[in-house]
């Protein structure tokens, strides 16, 4: 039917002009109500009544393609006016689904639909007045500004089918009765909670991401797995759009939901190959937060099936990553674990017709229309020998494959399930030649574990349909495939590739390096786990694809830092300070406290001794009035010590920068109330510390439209800077590796893995908020 035709149908049921524009736009909508209505046609002479089209829309929207067969059925029950409300037809909607491979039972559907069920007066105004009744002294104190909502819900349970309008009206009434009209101050707005002050402008474009990924996401990942995701519920697989139904699904459900006690089922399949990334952290934050946060169980599962790319570092570094942020998997599993059940199913897929032993060459396959295979129809027997053939070593590597008979979404025909390797393997030697291909071998694990929630980034979205068609056609357990849109972060490359050329040309020292985005390089560099919690929670699970400016997860990082990073005093670029009049005999032991703004949370104590070290920075010989730090003329506070220096004399180096600086100090109670205090350091230990920018100076590095000369022209030389002679209080001196710190006035800082006994080493972690009290 063509557009205008169609838009013309749609208005003789009733539909606006605009509404059967906006329906017609649907094909899939528009679809399904053309064939509602004409279906409906055939129990109704002559025009077909509005509330009745109305309903016959909602159908249309709402039916799954998976209970598509009982739509004649359900449009005559609307027709004749059995179902006659959105209520109504939600429950039919889900008892259509619930049998969709199967009869629906008219008895069990009636009596599940409320077909039928009719309720007098009497029955309705008990069933409000027993709920008001228990509400009684809340509608008295609120009145009319008690919410009427759960009363409804109450209300429903007793007179479960009746219509909204009706039980509406009805709490209405009584509500009046009870309370009498509104009166002045029933009708007068409640009083406005206070306005928060306007944020501060923050650069456009990182503020609209921010506040994007705040609509979408939680505080924490609990939050967010609980209060903002909305998968399926367990055992109910069938109720997802796409999900494929055989006339076995239900009994392998009802089979899956006694194996798991319907407990939620994840995992984590990693492989490998390389160190985790920052993209990760969301795929493990997902992965196990649904599960944590359902009471369930996941899995980490390495995805082993490509022998000559692994290695035992990259197994490690995983479990280790994965318990960095705070999870602990049910269980660890390999996909070679299943190596010889997903072979006895390779055999089985051959002898259903649904796979076939193909002798073309990788490179004849690759592209978007390669040749159809020669070998597509050889016979099954003859299938069933060469795979054995190929397990048996039989055949040169890349001589055959074996083949899968489906299309993915891309439209890939035939992929490979099977293909041939002459490599030993990290956990089975050299018992295989023949490894599994990831479209095979992935949901097959996933359905031998018993997954409920398959979680899975955006591309993998076109392998969904080979998924379902594999499961089902071995007549397995099928888990639902979830997507989400993947993580990225600007001004960074993840791929494996590309971060082991800037290691090969020595522009990073590894795969840890703290300018890098893998999650070893951030634990190195002092990000808390706890941030990246926090950071994957803020952005929430959508499906749209990200790309974060780094500056919105180092606001994660110092959110948790500020409230566990103790205060320590450190100098970086040190400038000597003797005071001349120092009020003691010998040094003296003062007070700092690791939380200023929390004192009862502890403290620690530092020297105050004749000799001082100050930051370079903290000191000008000529200054402006913004200016609010030592000068020869301008007195300064000192942290902690509770007294104010006076500049009596500089002493210059032959280049005319000050080498030391002669003061006296007056207690802070007898001096003129400084314009500012700075931080200092005595009897020192000497530390290194190393300062990290930006390693890519552009957003997209890998775009070559950004960046015409590839990735590597693209890094920052300086983008690491090295103090090899900062000051450190020995308050300091007993920290441990990933110890983290807030350097006053300085940075956060945490303890790197080169540190030895007496040489501690420092990466700032990230920068301290800008403060204009600092100048």
């Amino acid at each position: 039917m063509a557009a205008d035709d169609l838009i013309t149908f749609f208005m003789e049921v009733g539909l606006s002009e605009e509404k059967a524009k906006e329906t017609a736009k649907n094909d899939h909508v528009a679809k399904n109500f053309k064939n509602a209505i004409e279906q409906a046609k055939k129990h109704i002479a002559g025009a077909i009544p509005k509330p009745v089209a109305n309903l016959l829309y909602s159908l249309a929207s709402k039916v799954k393609d998976q209970a598509s067969t009982h739509v004649p059925f359900l449009v005559e029950y609307i027709a004749n006016g059995k179902i006659n409300s959105e209520l109504q037809l939600t429950a039919a909607l889900d008892f259509a689904l619930a049998h969709a491979a199967g009869d629906i039972k008219k008895a069990e559907f009636e009596k599940g639909c409320g077909v039928g069920v009719s309720y007098t007066d009497t029955e309705v105004v008990k069933a409000v007045a027993a709920v008001l009744a228990a509400n009684t002294e809340g509608l008295i104190e609120n009145r009319y500004r008690f919410v009427v909502g759960p009363l409804l819900v109450e209300a429903r349970k007793a007179v479960p089918w009746v219509e909204g309008k009706r039980l509406k009206d009805e709490v209405d009434r009584q509500i009046l009765k009870l309370l009498g009209p509104k009166t002045a101050e029933d009708n007068e707005k409640p009083a406005k909670k206070k306005e928060k002050p306007a944020p501060e402008k923050k650069d456009s474009n990182t503020a609209e991401k921010a506040e994007k990924a705040e609509s979408s996401g939680a505080t924490t990942i609990a939050e967010l797995m609980k209060t903002r995701v909305n998968f399926h519920k367990v055992g109910e697989n069938y109720k997802t759009n796409g999900y494929v139904i055989t006339p076995k699904t239900m009994e392998l459900l009802a089979q899956h939901l006694k194996e798991t006690g319907g407990k939620v089922i994840t995992r984590f399949p990693p492989e490998p190959n390389g160190i985790l990334h920052i993209g990760h952290a969301k795929a493990i934050n997902i992965n196990f937060g649904y599960a944590t946060a359902h009471d369930g169980l996941c899995y980490l599962r390495y995805d082993d099936t490509n022998p000559e790319k692994e290695e035992e570092k990259f197994f490690t570094a995983i479990k280790d990553m994965v318990e960095w942020l705070g999870y602990k998997p049910y269980k660890i599993t390999h996909s070679s674990d299943y190596f010889q059940e997903l072979y006895d199913l390779a055999v089985e897929l051959i002898k259903r017709g649904d796979a076939y032993v193909c002798h073309q060459k990788a490179e004849d396959l690759k592209g978007h229309n390669p040749p159809p295979s020669p070998w597509a129809n050889r016979p099954i027997a003859e299938s069933l020998a060469l795979f054995e053939d190929m397990k048996n070593g039989m055949f040169d590597e890349g001589a055959a494959t074996l083949r899968m008979r489906t299309v993915l979404e891309e439209g890939k025909v035939d992929p490979v399930a099977y293909r041939i390797k002459y490599v030993a393997h990290h956990r089975t030697g050299t018992k295989w030649c023949i490894y599994p291909t990831y479209d095979y071998t992935h949901c097959l694990c996933d359905s031998i574990e018993n997954i409920t929630h398959s979680l899975c980034t955006k591309e993998f979205q076109q392998r969904r349909s080979s998924y379902y068609w594999l499961c089902n056609a071995l007549d397995l357990y099928c888990p639902v495939q979830w997507e989400y849109g993947r993580l990225n972060v600007n001004y960074t490359v993840v791929s494996k590739r590309k971060i082991a050329k800037l290691i090969e040309t020595q522009i990073v020292r590894d795969w840890d390096d703290p300018r890098l985005f893998t999650l070893t390089a951030l634990r190195r560099r002092g990000f808390p786990p706890e941030a990246l919690n926090n950071f994957c929670a803020l952005l929430g699970v959508t499906m749209s694809e990200m790309a974060i400016d780094p500056q919105l997860l180092e606001a994660c990082v110092r959110n948790v830092l500020n409230e566990t990073a103790p205060r320590h005093l450190v100098v970086l670029e040190p400038l000597k300070v003797t005071i001349l009049n120092f009020p003691h005999k010998a040094a003296v032991a003062v007070e700092a406290l690791d939380f200023p703004e929390k004192p009862e949370r502890g403290k620690h104590t530092i020297q105050f001794a004749p000799v001082i070290y100050i930051e370079r920075s903290d000191f000008r010989k000529d200054a402006d009035k913004n200016f609010k730090r030592l000068t020869p003329t301008q007195h300064v506070g000192l942290r902690y010590a509770n007294v104010v220096l006076e500049v009596k004399k500089v002493i210059e180096g032959a280049d005319g920068e000050p080498l030391e600086l002669h003061v006296e100090c007056k207690p802070l109670g007898d001096a003129e109330k400084p314009k500012g205090f700075i931080h200092w350091v005595a009897d020192p230990i000497v530390v290194e510390a190393r300062l990290y920018e930006r390693l890519f100076r552009h957003k997209s590095p890998e775009d070559p439209s950004e960046v015409p000369g590839g990735f590597l022209s693209d890094c920052n030389p300086d983008s690491m800077r090295v103090i090899p002679n900062a000051l450190a209080d020995k308050s300091l001196a007993g920290a441990k590796v990933y110890d983290k710190f807030q350097f006053e006035r300085v940075g956060f800082f945490s303890v790197d893995p080169d540190s030895i006994a007496d040489r501690l080493v420092f990466n700032r972690t990230v920068s301290l908020k800008e403060d204009a009290a600092k100048n």
